[in-house]
């Protein structure tokens, strides 16, 4: 078996991930990478399977990294008691949801990647996947605190994932608009503030 050269792999996820950035995953191509990283195409092949493969080994990293942090801040918040939930859930949101920015921050490529470049891949669900999650942990909530919306029937998991979804895309819209960190953080607390506005009217609605 033939010697792989050591730097050869770090070099084609460099020039994969600027690829992959300029084009997107579908008109990517791996010839373009592997002459940009002094390779070929079969090197390429021998160490990721396929153009996806590679694609995967750039982002997959981040993508469960963040996706258990965010996990774990869920299932932190659900291990309170109902009073203590309810008390704390707008600061601790507001709190946990600047961590979850920072993160997005130190590795702002692969999010850039992961949202406008992986379509054709399974990483093109990546934000579904996030809202799924908060609308599993947010009904939970409601549930807990006894929220008469929810026992009543007005308010269902769609209805909570058609605002959550409205959320997420709006917080993930300082990667699309390339805004710096500073600016980042100032935009995501005024969102933040927008929506616990409107999530006050689901949890305690007027009749």
């Amino acid at each position: 078996m033939a010697k792989q050269k050591p730097g050869v792999y770090d070099r084609v996820l460099e020039c994969a991930k600027e690829e992959f950035l300029s084009k997107g995953f579908l008109d990517a191509s791996l010839r373009t990478i592997a002459q940009e990283a002094g390779t070929s195409t079969g090197s390429i092949y021998t160490r990721f399977g396929d153009k996806e493969g590679l694609f995967r080994a750039i982002v997959e990293p981040v993508v469960y990294e963040f996706r258990a942090m965010f996990r774990e801040i869920q299932e932190s918040f659900h291990q309170l008691d109902g009073e203590t939930q309810q008390a704390e859930m707008g600061r601790y949101t507001a709190r946990h949801q600047m961590d979850l920015l920072d993160y997005i921050y130190d590795h702002f490529d692969l999010f850039r990647l992961l949202l406008d470049g992986a379509h054709g891949t399974r990483f093109a669900c990546f934000l579904d996947e996030l809202v799924d999650i908060e609308v599993e942990y947010t009904y939970r909530y409601m549930e807990v605190i006894g929220c008469e919306s929810v026992k009543s029937g007005q308010v269902t998991e769609e209805f909570i994932h058609i605002i959550v979804t409205a959320y997420f895309n709006g917080m993930f819209e300082v990667v699309r608009h390339n805004m710096d960190r500073a600016a980042a953080h100032r935009y995501v607390k005024m969102l933040n503030d927008y929506h616990m506005a409107g999530f006050s009217t689901v949890f305690d609605p007027q009749p």
